[in-house]
């Protein structure tokens, strides 16, 4: 009797135990999606930019804000950092986006080293990464059709014909700016004259207000920067001058009135695309995010209120918009 008992008890603690488990089972809550994690690596013109790596670091913020994920900014001070910050990254992160055409070979040397990582490069083709890594995707922008909104405002706000352009060093993304600019502005008003110079530097604000100046010396009225936190001092040089200058990347009308427009280059908008295609399935390396007028990837900042003929020029631009965003108008990309 005693055993009889013992077993009975026995089996209806192992009820009591089982429903427990299936209760708790049935109630637990399913775990949490770990978050993305992403790093961005800046080039050497640094946050303070106000156009190019302040631009990445927006879309950084929004992917935070908008997606939930988990990001890092890395600075890099000097070319030096471009490996030990991509390497740092690498290993802390999921995906790794490096901020520059500069930095394209240090990229693709880090994506090698780490084929179960995302990387990213803005301005510089997947295709084009030494070794083709297929953890890497580029994030292109046809700063052409940016630039030639650039020269027709150029164009219609020049009293005296002439027109220029500041660079920073002579790279793809910077000559496509360039070259749009100087082939809408002639497009537009046939006759125009375009002045360039590089500062080879995206950093020192002394050097492109010399050229600026230097420029505006040769009666160029209207000095389009493209050369980051260096740009900046050529537009101080026009406003200096009582001239107009035109913005790159970000829209620069905040630092004044003489700022007559901006080349719009959404990086933001391409960095946070990026970030969510790695957060998702349809993430895939080895090919190119691709932003144009056609897609509203670039375009025309907001026009100075002191702008000649304000309401007509913004319906020029408009039109222009449409025409490049239609392929009837085709600047090119390379500067002759």
């Amino acid at each position: 009797m005693a055993i009889r008992k013992w077993m009975v008890l026995a089996s209806v603690a192992l009820v009591a135990v089982s429903a427990l488990t299936v209760a708790s089972i049935g109630s637990a809550k399913p775990a949490a999606p770990a978050k993305l994690r992403v790093a961005l690596v800046t080039d050497v013109g640094g946050l303070n930019d106000k156009s190019f790596n302040a631009l990445a670091y927006k879309g950084l913020k929004d992917a935070q804000k908008k997606l939930g994920i988990d990001g890092r900014v890395f600075i890099s001070k000097s070319s030096a950092d471009y490996i030990p910050n991509l390497t740092t990254g690498a290993r802390q992160y999921d995906l790794v986006v490096g901020v520059g055409f500069l930095m394209a070979d240090q990229v693709a040397a880090v994506a090698k080293r780490f084929p179960d990582k995302k990387f990213a490069i803005v301005d510089f083709a997947a295709a084009g990464l030494k070794g083709k890594p297929k953890n890497a995707r580029g994030i292109l922008f046809a700063e052409q059709d940016a630039g030639c909104l650039a020269g027709v405002a150029a164009a219609w706000s020049s009293k005296s014909g002439v027109i220029g352009s500041v660079g920073g060093l002579k790279i793809p993304p910077v000559d496509h700016y360039i070259a749009g600019y100087q082939y809408c502005a002639k497009k537009y008003k046939p006759g125009t004259k375009t002045l360039n110079d590089y500062s080879q530097d995206f950093v020192d604000q002394a050097k492109c207000k010399e050229i600026a100046l230097n420029q505006i010396q040769q009666d160029a009225d209207v000095i389009f920067q493209v050369a980051g936190a260096c740009g900046l001092g050529a537009l101080q040089a026009a406003k200096d001058s009582k001239d107009w200058g035109i913005g790159v990347d970000a829209d620069q009308f905040y630092l004044g009135k003489h700022v007559l427009t901006s080349a719009l280059k959404r990086v933001d908008v391409g960095v946070f695309d990026t970030i969510k295609l790695a957060g998702s399935s349809k993430w895939k390396g080895g090919v190119d995010g691709i932003y144009s007028a056609k897609n509203g990837g670039v375009g025309v900042g907001k026009v100075s209120t002191t702008a000649p003929r304000r309401t007509a020029l913004i319906n020029v631009l408009g039109k222009w918009q449409k025409d490049l965003a239609s392929g009837k108008v085709k600047p090119p990309s390379t500067v002759k």
